[in-house]
């Protein structure tokens, strides 16, 4: 059976990221071959279980290569998967820990156009959708002609084209992205901490796009590592992990197609895959909702997560 859980590969396709407890999931191990066996490891649990929904960007180190690594060697054949990735994002980690800085964003449409090479290079005939990597209102992005009629283009070649979304003004920017008409589907953070994109997000599903749930464990923070207090008592008085009754938070909402998983291995992945059948009730939703956050403070404390 398909899922309506997708896998993204942020987590597995460099070194570092923000996701808490990295250390303890990963070891001390980060070299590309290493990187390379886990995620493979992921990606055919997620496939066993089946899940047909995979997620990459530029940025995610080598995430595309080894996708397109896997791809082809489980043999694969293009349309028996959608596979996403994104375009705006530079990877510039030098597959270092300690880097500087690890990503440096550009939404111009040279930048487009080069990673569009570089991922068709790679991904070719099996990439379905591709994504603007972190749109905002105030980057511009929504309102360059350039990349609006590149992005069509492409969508007329028979890819579909969507955006990713992030910060506490990502409602403003699913509006514009729906106003546009270039768009196919919209990939938003919303977690039980961070809702205040789900009311656009019901728009752009009623006008016809498909919702893409990133961050639902939100990096970590709703897991059994870190999750707040009256998430852990739900999950315990379920039986269920932190993660999983987090992650059935998202599916419940009506408006959403795929929530993706960011799992590091296939025990995180097997059980963020429970979350579809986990049921959620309007108890669960009194229950939980005092936890929601005001978004400037829900970016804050994404912004200050250390990568590791």
């Amino acid at each position: 059976m398909v899922t309506s859980v997708g896998f993204g590969l942020a987590a597995v396709g460099r070194p570092a990221y923000i996701t808490l407890g990295r250390d303890e999931d990963l070891g001390e191990d980060r070299s590309v071959a290493a990187m390379r066996a886990r995620s493979w490891a992921v990606l055919d649990a997620a496939w066993a279980a089946g899940v047909r929904y995979f997620d990459a960007a530029r940025s995610y180190g080598r995430a595309e290569e080894f996708l397109a690594g896997w791809l082809h060697d489980r043999g694969i054949a293009p349309g028996a998967a959608t596979i996403g990735s994104k375009w705006g994002y530079e990877y510039v980690g030098d597959w270092r820990l300690d880097a500087e800085r690890h990503e440096v964003k550009d939404l111009h449409a040279e930048q487009l156009r080069r990673q569009l090479d570089e991922t068709l290079e790679l991904l070719g005939e099996h990439l379905s959708l591709y994504q603007i990597h972190s749109a905002t209102v105030e980057s511009g992005v929504l309102d360059d002609d350039d990349v609006l009629g590149s992005l069509s283009t492409l969508r007329a070649e028979g890819v579909a084209v969507g955006l990713s979304t992030t910060g506490p003004r990502q409602a403003e920017t699913i509006d514009r992205a729906v106003d546009t008409g270039v768009f196919d589907t919209v990939q938003s953070t919303w977690n039980l901490l961070e809702r205040s994109a789900g009311s656009a997000l019901a728009r752009a599903h009623a006008a016809g796009l498909g919702v893409i749930i990133k961050e639902g464990v939100a990096n970590g923070r709703l897991t059994p590592r870190a999750a707040p207090a009256a998430l852990a008592a739900a999950a315990r008085d379920l039986g269920v992990s932190a993660d999983a009754l987090a992650l059935a938070a998202v599916l419940a909402r009506p408006w959403v197609t795929t929530v993706l998983s960011g799992a590091a291995s296939t025990a995180q992945l097997r059980d963020n895959l429970k979350s579809a059948a986990v049921p959620w009730d309007d108890g669960l939703e009194r229950r939980l909702a005092a936890m929601t956050e005001d978004p400037d403070l829900y970016w804050a404390r994404r912004g200050s997560l250390a990568w590791s």
